[in-house]
């Protein structure tokens, strides 16, 4: 089976010590360039691959899939920790080199929960004959800054466009106001994106900001009617809903002892698309195979998502399950 996945790959510039307020970079500072040197002069972070398409990858490929990542990395050290991280996890990496000549980075700010911010450094662009490499794949997913972040986000939209009823295709808007702060701008292209969609995996904290004061299950159904037959919106600790259509499935959290967030929605996307597939849901039939799955095999899918990304959470930095750890 065919996964091919289109978005940035980065590395995570990520506070090395417990006390999250003393390790955390200068939030103040103009960009993640400068939050990440004045971080790493007080010798209080480390580099840890990343990039959310990168970890739907990289969580897919250790689950025993062989998926393809269109993205754009550097000829440097951080590009080749990113490669490696990549190719040791079973993912086919077509890379262009980023204009800035660098590797991007996003500095990361941990809350005293474990969650994360971010501050870029990054761009993004893709060749248009990069992104072919969705002919003759089952499934197609993007999110995150490639959906959004121009010029690249315009030719991630054309293969979405070129892949939807060939494949199932798979839409992540994770929101990112430092990429692009104006909403209501950056809600129109990801709306569009959604009526592209098979399926749509949406946090609600991402939902929270595209409509806020609207109830996450509404915005679930509303987008369901724009195009994808499944959306799901997770909850964080507190599991996950699906929607499709009149059907509206939960499914309950799995509680671990959080060492950060850092990839747990990505993990939850791959594992996802990786249960999906595996009910048949891939290539021209997707659709119909999505509308058919009854709530119960719908609850399972959601499920196995949520336990993959339980595992990722309970570690530091993007670092999904294997399939054997799953079954463990």
């Amino acid at each position: 089976m065919k996964f091919v996945i289109l978005g940035e790959a980065l590395v995570d510039v990520v506070p090395d010590n417990v006390d999250a307020d003393a390790a955390a970079p200068d939030t103040t500072a103009p960009d993640a360039a400068a939050a990440a040197a004045a971080a790493a002069a007080a010798g209080s972070t480390r580099d840890l691959p990343g990039g959310s398409p990168a970890n739907v990858a990289v969580t897919l490929g250790r689950l025993g899939h062989r998926p393809t990542l269109v993205t754009a990395l550097a000829d440097d050290a951080r590009g080749a920790l990113v490669r490696g991280w990549l190719e040791a996890s079973g993912v086919d990496v077509q890379a262009s080199v980023p204009a800035t000549g660098r590797t991007s980075t996003a500095a990361v700010v941990l809350g005293a929960d474990g969650g994360a911010s971010y501050e870029f450094d990054l761009d993004w662009s893709l060749p248009a004959e990069q992104a072919a490499a969705v002919e003759g794949a089952d499934v197609v997913h993007a999110g995150s800054i490639a959906t959004v972040l121009a010029p690249g986000a315009d030719v991630v939209e054309a293969a979405l466009r070129a892949a939807r009823g060939h494949a199932l295709v798979s839409f992540d808007p994770n929101a990112r106001p430092a990429i692009t702060p104006d909403v209501a701008a950056v809600r129109v292209r990801v709306e569009r994106l959604v009526g592209l969609a098979d399926v749509v995996k949406v946090s609600e904290e991402d939902l929270d900001w595209y409509h806020p004061g609207t109830d996450p299950v509404d915005t679930a159904r509303a987008w369901a009617t724009q195009g994808p037959a499944v959306v799901v919106v997770t909850l964080g600790g507190d599991g996950a809903v699906v929607v499709r259509g009149d059907t509206v499935v939960r499914v309950a959290g799995v509680k671990v002892e959080v060492a950060d967030t850092i990839g747990a929605g990505d993990t939850f996307m791959g594992a996802l698309l990786d249960a999906l597939a595996g009910l048949g849901a891939h290539g021209p039939q997707a659709r119909s195979v999505l509308e058919g799955l009854t709530p119960e095999q719908l609850a399972e899918a959601a499920s196995w998502a949520a336990r993959a990304a339980a595992v990722t959470v309970s570690r530091p930095g993007a670092d999904p399950p294997t399939r054997a750890e799953l079954a463990d």
